[in-house]
């Protein structure tokens, strides 16, 4: 619970309460002088602060914010790394048995975008064990299962590779407890007084280095002596009669490793320790995760490769098989599982882990029950189950996460294939944006790049994109513009390049807008469901800003976000989409096609030739 009342400089008092209940927050305030403007906002950044609007300036001022402290925010040091709330200068450190990836990087303080990498790599079942920390709040994310004794909980987590810490939770009600586990990266570990105790799994090895551990280093250093024993008896025969089976299966492994992970480590188990800092899946796993690739277990299919539903004991999972033939080469498998990794948001999809075995290219994703937005907005079956209040949302949800990689995730992102089959929905219809294969990352204080090579889905592209090669944040907003239309609409982009029909979705939009029939715009499945067209109408609006021909004239992320939000806030008038018509677009390809190399996958509406980064 925090409590703040009065201020140095206000007139008036105010007392302010935040009060937290598992998972949920509630707030309240009061306020002495009733006539004071306040309003409590919810920063990305997952910040509360309260704002009073100073009449006299004419600007908002900042007079409380919650947290404060730095540890309290989610995600403020690294993985495996953990944060120090009376640490000064230095507020993060690396768990023991792991150090900074840079120490260049640590030591200028970038606690959040380096990492903390194993000192010792695991050996899963040849010799790991668990490193006690105490007195740390524990890590997010864990798995729970109850009433297990305390030597049980720590053989379940031992035997599977992939978990990298447990806990014991009420370990003093009986012999019975609790068994937290954690698999794959620890997140957001704060040293607290009252914490409480984790496991943390490492090699034998900082186990001997560390009290407390060296009895059950003993004990496994007997059983490993043992099976050292019998493997060397095996081993020469072994070694002798598969080397040249082993350099023909595995020597493009290597190669492909070591591009991958930047070192040459080798990623034979489920947990490796490359620089992807990811769950490394064999492919055995996979293949008893998805039932060899079974066709019942198949979820889609698109450009890039297959989509399969796995189970991996631990939760269900999306697989992503890359196709072979497919325009997607390491490169852009490289790229999206590093990039994924790094974000952290509601409406971003959470990528589990990886398969880069022989010729194989798989991504291990959450399982979206209900799959791809497309899937319910352009089935005339289906589209009737999203209603105005559902679609809005979804809009509000791909404006937040598109908000985030723009400004506040840790690395500033254009996506480049923003679309409604790249927007995913969860179980309650969340949106989540999917799909990070043509990416880019840009500096702090980039604004702009250019391409030889256009890479995106044809009809989504900006018209700066698509004939320069010239992409920006206004190219994903480009992006957004045409999919919140399709969102209103139900209708789909591709749906108007026929010869038939003159315009295409934005020109045919512009043109109802103009005539002030903008109800002609509206989904026909969808107006029932609203009580007022007036928050659709700000959404084609908001739509057509989106899609203006010059980048300039279009909102940045943060206005576009501001303007669903707020429906008393004045909007400017739009001017002409770009590619308002076909003639227009044919007219765009040919001096893209010129001027630029692309070539269009099987899929028909995706370019899928990679480029360099």
């Amino acid at each position: 619970m925090s409590l703040t009342k009065l201020s140095r400089w206000l007139p008036f008092a105010y007392y302010i309460t935040v009060k937290l209940e598992g998972d949920d927050i509630y707030l309240s305030y009061s306020i002495s002088d009733i006539s004071a403007i306040v309003r409590i906002t919810l920063v990305p950044n997952g910040r509360l602060e309260a704002l009073i609007w100073e009449e006299k300036n004419s600007q908002w001022f900042s007079m409380w914010q919650w947290p404060k402290v730095y540890c309290d925010f989610y995600g403020h040091c690294s993985p495996f790394s953990s944060c120090d709330k009376k640490g000064s200068p230095v507020y993060c450190k690396c768990l023991t048995g792991f150090q900074p990836k840079v120490q260049q990087e640590w030591h200028m303080t970038n606690w959040t975008s380096d990492t903390c990498v194993r000192q010792k790599a695991l050996t899963c079942d040849k010799g790991d064990g668990f490193l006690k920390i105490e007195t740390i709040k524990l890590p997010d994310h864990s798995y729970l299962v109850e009433n297990m004794s305390a030597n049980d909980c720590e053989s379940r987590c031992l035997q599977n590779c992939s978990c990298t810490a447990y806990a014991l939770v009420n370990a003093s009600q009986g012999n019975s407890v609790n068994c937290l586990s954690w698999y794959g990266d620890l997140m957001d570990i704060v040293h607290d007084t009252e914490g409480q105790i984790l496991y943390v799994r490492v090699h034998d090895r900082e186990l001997v280095e560390n009290d407390g551990s060296r009895d059950n280093f003993s004990s496994r250093r007997k059983r490993s002596i043992i099976i050292l024993v019998a493997v060397i008896s095996l081993g020469v025969l072994t070694v002798l009669s598969g080397y040249f089976t082993w350099r023909k299966r595995f020597g493009k492994q290597e190669i492909i490793e070591e591009s991958f992970t930047g070192t040459s480590t080798t990623i034979g188990g489920e947990a490796g320790n490359g620089d992807t800092e990811l769950n490394i899946f064999s492919l055995n796993r996979i293949q008893a995760a998805t039932n060899n690739f079974s066709e019942d277990n198949k979820l889609g299919e698109g450009g890039f490769g297959t989509v399969y539903k796995g189970d991996l004991a631990i939760q269900e999972v999306a697989i992503k098989r890359l196709s072979k033939k497919s325009g997607q080469g390491l490169e852009e498998f490289m790229n999206e599982s590093k990039l994924i990794s790094k974000l952290q948001h509601t409406n971003l999809v959470r990528l589990l882990g990886c398969c880069a075995e022989g010729e194989e290219r798989i991504l291990v994703y959450e399982y979206m029950r209900n799959r791809s937005l497309d899937k319910f907005l352009f089935d005339p079956s289906e589209k009737a189950s999203l209603n105005w209040s559902k679609r809005f949302r979804i809009i509000e949800g791909i404006a937040q996460g598109l908000l985030y990689l723009h400004k506040y995730s840790r690395l500033k992102v254009i996506h480049r294939d923003l679309k409604a089959s790249n927007i995913l929905l969860d179980d309650v219809m969340n949106p989540k944006i999917s799909d990070f294969g043509l990416a880019r990352m840009f500096g702090s204080d980039q604004t702009e790049a250019d391409t030889k090579r256009v890479v995106g889905t044809y009809g989504y592209m900006s018209p700066e994109y698509a004939q320069y090669g010239k992409f920006s944040e206004k190219s994903d907003i480009f992006s957004f513009g045409v999919l919140l239309l399709e969102i209103v609409t139900g209708k789909r982009n591709a749906e108007f390049f026929r010869d038939d029909l003159p315009l295409t979705l934005q020109g045919w939009a512009w043109e109802l807008w103009n005539e002030a029939r903008g109800l002609d715009l509206i989904d026909p499945s969808i107006k029932d469901s609203c009580e007022s067209p007036d928050r659709i109408f700000r959404c084609i609006h908001v739509g057509l800003l989106c899609v203006q021909e010059s980048p300039a004239d279009r909102p940045t992320m943060p206005l576009v976000v501001q303007m669903l939000s707020n429906d008393n806030a004045s909007l400017p008038s739009p001017k002409e989409p770009a590619f308002s018509s076909l003639s227009r677009r044919r007219s765009s390809n040919f001096v893209a096609f010129h001027n630029t190399s692309t070539i269009y996958s099987n899929n028909e509406l995706t370019i899928s030739l990679p480029e360099a980064r």
